[in-house]
């Protein structure tokens, strides 16, 4: 399957779901993402009208993205991999939305950044809903103090809530708890669901998925 094809087939079981769920067309959007694939293997899902991408890595990143949105208008281009402190001066540079904020340092060096570079990026929240120590992102129950921190005192653009449920887990739950705190702490937008799980994160309100290998193939 060519990545026109999979964008095609992912489109289709996307707007599937959100009628299924009783909500308005285009309510969530599709986030490509290019991890690991070339320019040149790129290139057609944006000819196809793709224009909103995911990135897991700033340097990765960094070696095609600056080319293709030279190409392309309109590019929206997400950071939705972990991110060190050491490298936010070029993800503000190169990122149009920050997904992986899940730390106070990250949050500070963020707008530290986006004030020195006159860019005001949004940012997404990830919260570590399975509590997995491996995993990053904020406990569930810190939630509400950090969204305050970087909307009061960091005067960042907190646009919404990101997670990666466990693995092993049913992901509904999981998505059902980002829902509520995102509700809770006033913010519109979450980012959940994968390949394998988007269609039931938008049954429990995802506004953005993340799909890499269901379009691109497999890493």
């Amino acid at each position: 399957m060519t990545a026109v094809e999979g964008l095609n087939e992912v489109k289709v079981r996307l707007a599937k779901a959100i009628k299924e769920a009783g909500r308005k067309p285009d309510s969530a959007t599709l986030v490509a993402v290019s991890k690991t694939f070339d320019a040149d293997a790129i290139r057609p899902a944006i000819g196809a009208g793709q224009r909103v991408f995911g990135e897991n890595r700033v340097q990765e990143a960094q070696g095609k993205w600056p080319e293709l949105k030279a190409e392309t208008a309109g590019i929206e281009l997400h950071l939705i991999g972990p991110l060190q402190s050491n490298k936010a001066a070029d993800a503000v540079a190169l990122f149009d939305v920050i997904e992986s904020v899940d730390r106070e340092k990250i949050a500070r060096a963020l707008a530290d950044e986006m004030k020195r570079q006159g860019r005001k990026l949004g940012i997404y929240i990830q919260v570590n809903t399975g509590l997995e120590p491996q995993k990053a992102g904020i406990a569930p129950d810190d939630v509400a103090a950090f969204v305050d921190l970087c909307r009061s005192e960091l005067q960042l653009s907190v646009e919404g809530l990101m997670c990666i449920p466990p693995a092993d887990e049913n992901p509904g739950p999981h998505f059902a708890l980002l829902a509520k705190l995102a509700s809770e702490n006033g913010l519109a937008k979450l980012s959940m669901g994968m390949s394998g799980d988007f269609e039931t994160a938008v049954a429990f309100g995802a506004t953005s998925v993340r799909v890499g290998s269901a379009i691109f193939g497999a890493r």
